[in-house]
């Protein structure tokens, strides 16, 4: 349970808060908190679904084995895949974007330069041996963590303000609030992608049954609660229009209230922001090779490097593309963009679990099981989300 947990939060808790507590900040002032609550409870609805679906098919699968075995279409397994892989090259990309306001902290050089240089070195990080790769991003998990839990505890004990203006949170009445929470809400989503990746190690656990779903719902709680904190605790130390123009938003809020120099921080939150980009330059290369090796993209794909035992070609086509991306279009874009690439497939993997249980199949023993409205729930809140992410 531990290990799973670990892994969890490892996978979650990333660059999506460094990079974009200013943007949050900067779309719903005091209330940007309440956002992110909303997005963790619609991501509990969906987290429920990944754990019938990880119970039920305990197995290094993704949302496309998931929708493969529900709707018994290859192609649409495929499709999926493929969504999976575009997805996670636009989180790559934003995570780069956002990354040059820290990097320019210590190297004085255009954003783009800095972008570039950063996809590059990430790229050979990602095309090193497996074990290599996945210790550098283990390492950097525990800094980025820890950055988080510097904050927490500098605010907690040095603003009073963290209490006392509590009642700020709470959003007036008025549609142009909410209407600003619901955006903030869909950046929001984008925070806690990575969760629904504990399915992957269902295999390898011992009684997935009764641990994947707790280490889901505690590595959701255990996010929502840090992130919540981090937010507030921003926003009453740096006003959220300063801190929505600020190119180091969490390193400018650790200067406030430590004293210790912009650069403090900012060298946790480079390193939150490398191993958001590694991360996922990984998946995109093991999700193309998996696509490869099961007969649905061209053999090149499934194709190892001799010396580093990786897939060499799935990696140059996804730092091409996150190179491309981050270039191209500014971090809130890609933001937004990632969130609804998010919430499609979460509507997707939801939609697959009802059409699974409508079959009125037995249930296997021992598997895990959420009712049937939760998965409507889970359906219905994706796409309310990404209505609104796509039509405000």
């Amino acid at each position: 349970m531990t290990h799973a947990v670990l892994y969890g939060l490892g996978v979650t808790i990333g660059a999506g808060i460094y990079v974009l507590a200013g943007v949050a900040a900067g779309r719903s002032g005091m209330n940007a908190p309440i956002a992110f609550m909303i997005a963790a409870l619609a991501m509990g609805f969906t987290a429920a679904a990944f754990a019938e679906l990880g119970t039920r098919m305990p197995i290094s699968a993704s949302e496309a084995a998931y929708v493969e075995a529900a709707f018994d279409r290859k192609w649409l397994g495929l499709i999926v895949g493929l969504l999976v892989v575009v997805n996670a090259t636009i989180t790559a990309a934003t995570i780069s974007s956002g990354s040059a306001g820290y990097i320019a902290v210590f190297i004085d050089l255009p954003s783009a330069w800095i972008i570039v240089g950063v996809v590059l070195a990430m790229g050979a990080v990602a095309c090193m041996g497996t074990a290599q790769s996945i210790a550098f991003a283990g390492v950097m998990t525990l800094v980025e963590i820890g950055g988080l839990l510097l904050i927490v505890g500098a605010g907690l004990m040095s603003e009073d303000a963290v209490l006392t203006r509590l009642p700020e949170m709470m959003p007036a009445g008025d549609p142009d609030s909410w209407m600003a929470i619901g955006g903030t809400t869909v950046i929001a989503v984008f925070a806690f992608i990575g969760f629904e990746h504990l399915v992957n190690i269902a295999e390898e656990l011992k009684e997935p049954s009764r641990t994947l779903p707790r280490a889901l719902f505690l590595t959701l709680g255990i996010t929502t609660v840090l992130y919540v904190l981090v937010m507030w605790i921003s926003i009453v130390v740096v006003p959220p229009q300063e801190l929505a123009t600020s190119p180091a938003p969490l390193a400018t809020v650790f200067m406030r209230l430590t004293g210790f120099p912009l650069v403090t921080m900012s060298a946790i939150a480079v390193v939150a922001t490398l191993n958001g980009i590694v991360v996922n330059m990984i998946m995109i290369a093991r999700v193309l090779y998996g696509l490869s090796a099961r007969g649905s993209l061209p053999v090149a794909f499934a194709r190892l490097g001799v010396r580093t035992r990786t897939p060499l070609l799935g990696t140059a086509v996804g730092v091409g593309a996150i190179l491309a991306l981050a270039v191209a279009i500014p971090l809130g874009g890609l933001a937004d963009i990632a969130a609804r690439g998010t919430l499609l497939i979460f509507a997707i993997t939801n939609a697959a679990l009802i059409r699974i249980k409508l079959r009125c199949q037995p249930v296997p023993p021992g598997i895990f099981v959420c009712p049937l409205w939760v998965a409507v729930a889970g359906l219905t809140s994706s796409l309310v989300l990404l209505a609104f992410a796509i039509f405000e």
